[in-house]
Parts: structure tokens; sequence; C-alpha cells
């Protein structure tokens, strides 16, 4: 049976080069950026920009070359997300998750995993994600279970965090099958059984629908189970390739917000009353906090940067156990700076615009509402104390399989 079903969406743009993709994304980051305040009051669901992501070609950047993808650089993945980010966050992350399940197939994958799954990205179908579950002790707490059963195998569980879900044609999930052993398993959006709840409430990220996914004995198909229990100790990118994204998205974040502030400062703001200037922008309190938040970003920027050709060189090579930590390193200190530029950013805002900036038509709170629910992907904490622990000790960043 084809990974396909369903209406059969129209193909979308064959991008074939680094520069392409970041030409394709600017175009369409100028037009999501317009109705994106608006988006976020009126909790207003992106499909029909989704659709014109989809159609763009962004999606299937990475596919591999010998699978008829451009197989971009991470370089240009990184700022393909944070160019998009910077327009719409919520815009930016809804797609974030079929990067890293592309990865983890190309880590894992069987060759006809990823010759059926990677047509469909070619061919416009979109990944989403049933993610972790709630109420349980911790992150690792599973319940979903993949059964045989004399029907096939079937899949039962409620997940959460399902950013994409409610777009995607595929959700993969994760699972533990008849011997307590996880697994990653795919089912169609449209399968029987499978039913995608939006009851996301978070005060940030309004739109991205990251709430629930049920499934109710759904029929999967053998070909369609990753053994990811099977590979626990290959190391591999997919990690630290979702993790870039996150932090491309909290950059992201960080450049809209400080374009914002920028544009209310030299259009709206008027100078304090002791500054004896007429214009806020010749006020040198402003002049120097402003300069204080361009460093910020462009410290993030470079890092991320960094980071990402850290990837790219160790993807150029059979990954080992000593290049994958290099990898989860390299991301970790991006993450931690884009992190603190996007909440810097985004609360700055605020003190350099004055109070007009708070009225409620300018939607402008909605940076830091994005920053500070988004940024706790990962808590930076954590981040911080990998990287000691590695200075200190040498010790390497523990591999999860989670979600």
């Amino acid at each position: 049976m084809t990974a396909m079903s369903g209406n059969t969406p129209l193909p979308p743009r064959w991008i074939g080069s680094d520069g392409e993709a970041i030409e394709v994304a600017t175009a369409l980051a100028a037009d999501f950026a317009r109705d994106a305040p608006l988006r976020d009051r009126e909790r207003r669901l992106p499909f029909a920009e989704i659709e014109r992501y989809t159609a763009s070609g962004l999606g299937a950047i990475t596919i591999p070359a010998d699978h008829g993808g451009a197989d971009v650089s991470f370089v240009t993945l990184a700022e393909v997300f944070a160019i998009l980010s910077a327009a719409d966050p919520a815009l930016g992350q809804i797609p974030q998750n079929q990067f890293g399940v592309v990865a983890l197939l190309r880590d894992i994958g069987t060759p006809d995993q990823k010759r059926r799954f990677f047509a469909d990205v070619l061919a416009g179908r979109r990944i989403g994600n049933a993610g972790p579950e709630k109420g349980g002790a911790s992150m690792l707490h599973m319940k979903t279970r993949l059964r045989q059963t004399p029907e096939g195998l079937r899949l039962s569980g409620r997940r959460f965090y399902s950013t994409g879900a409610l777009f995607a044609h595929w959700i993969p999930t994760r699972a533990l099958d008849d011997d307590d052993k996880p697994v990653q398993v795919w089912v169609r959006r449209e399968d029987f059984g499978v039913e995608v709840i939006d009851d996301w409430t978070s005060f940030g990220q309004r739109t991205t629908t990251s709430g629930s996914v049920a499934f109710t004995d759904v029929p999967v198909e053998p070909g369609n189970v990753v053994p990811v229990h099977a590979f626990a100790d290959r190391p591999g990118l997919a990690g630290p390739v979702s993790q870039i994204i996150q932090a491309a998205i909290d950059l992201g974040i960080a450049r809209g917000a400080f374009a914002d502030t920028l544009a209310f400062v030299r259009e709206r703001s008027r100078p304090w009353v002791d500054s004896g200037v007429e214009r806020a922008v010749e006020d040198p309190t402003i002049r120097h906090s402003v300069g204080a938040l361009a460093t910020s970003i462009h410290a993030a920027e470079a890092v991320l940067r960094e980071a990402a050709e850290v990837l790219d060189d160790v993807a150029a090579d059979p990954v080992t156990e000593l290049s994958s930590a290099r990898a989860s390193l390299a991301v970790a200190e991006a993450k931690v700076l884009t992190t603190e530029a996007a909440l810097e950013a985004s609360e700055a805002l605020f003190d350099l615009a004055g109070s007009a900036a708070t009225r409620a038509g300018h939607n402008l709170d909605r940076h830091w509402r994005n920053a500070r629910v988004h940024t706790l992907h990962d808590p930076v904490r954590w981040k911080l104390h990998l990287l000691g622990n590695h200075a200190l000790t040498g010790a390497l960043p523990r591999r999860h399989q989670w979600n």
C-alpha cells in the first residue's frame, strides 16, 4: 500500500538550492507578517498560510538528494526557520516537527520507509506530531500502546503538545509495544480511530494548535512502525536537528520583537521629559539600550550559525558518539543565547517604546507571550547544566527516546 491517501495535493514547487530556499522563505515571511497580529488576537488558525507554505516547497528542503530533495545545509535550515518565525513564530513552529521526523528517518528508517515517506513529503504531504502524554510522573511516562491483535496491529492512547497534527497528513507518535519497548508509529490523519482535538489554550504560540491527539484502536501497517528501541545506542542527529530548529524559532521571535521596537520608537514614541531631545530616537539612553539589544541578537545569530555549521560538519561523515555529542553541545549553546535574546527583546520592547506600546490594539505583547511559551521547550537551565558538566567533567549529553 502506498504511503499516500486521501485527496492528493498539488505538487509543491521544487526548491533546488540553499539560496532559493532563503529567497522563498523571505518572500513568504513578508506576506505572513501582515496578518500575524490579527491571527494571534483572534486565534485564526492558519490553514491557508500552511497550504501556501507547503506549496512553496520549503517542507521538503532536507530530503536527501538521492531521494529527489535539495538536501540543504543546516545553516540554511536554521535561517529559513528564523526568517519565518520573525514574521509569525506560530507559523514557524507548526512545520518544525516534520524536519525532526525526516532526520530520524535518515538515521534509522528502512530503505522502504525512506522511499515512501520522503516521496510523500516531496509530493506535499505534511508530517505532524503527537507529543508527550499529560499527567504522568515524568516526560518519559507512556500509556500509549501498540498491540498485536487477531485483526493486526492496533494503536491506542492520548497525546498532547501535538504541534502540526491538525494540519498534517501523517501523525507519527511514540508508543510501547507488547514487549514494553518504545516504537514510533505512523498513522494517517484521516485513519479510523484518529481524533485531533484543538484544546490548546496557552497564552502564547496561540495558533500552533499544539493540543491533543486521541488514538482508539487505530489500524497500523507493520511497515509504518519504526523500532526506535533497537537504535537507542546508535548516535544520530535527529535530536540536535530538532533542537536547532527550536533555537531558530526563538531567534526569529527576537528579530520580530526588535523590528517592532525600532519601528515604534521611530514612528510613535515620545522622548522622556528629562532627555532634552525632540525625538525618541535621539534619547541617548534609548540608543544605548538598542545597541545592547542589537549586540545580544547578533551574538545569538552568530552562535546559532556556528552550531548549524557544526551539524553540517558532523553530518558529512558517519555519526559517532563523540560527533553526536559535539552537535548537541553546540546546539545547547545556541539554545541558551537565542532564548535569552527572545526574552530580552520582547521585554525591552515596552521599556524602550513606552507606555503607548502596551495598548491592546498594537498587540505587541504577543512577542513576549510567544517568547515565554516557546522558550520553555527544553529548559535552558538544563542546557547550562549539560554545558557546565561537560566543561568540568567531560560528560557527554544524554540521548533521549521520548515523544
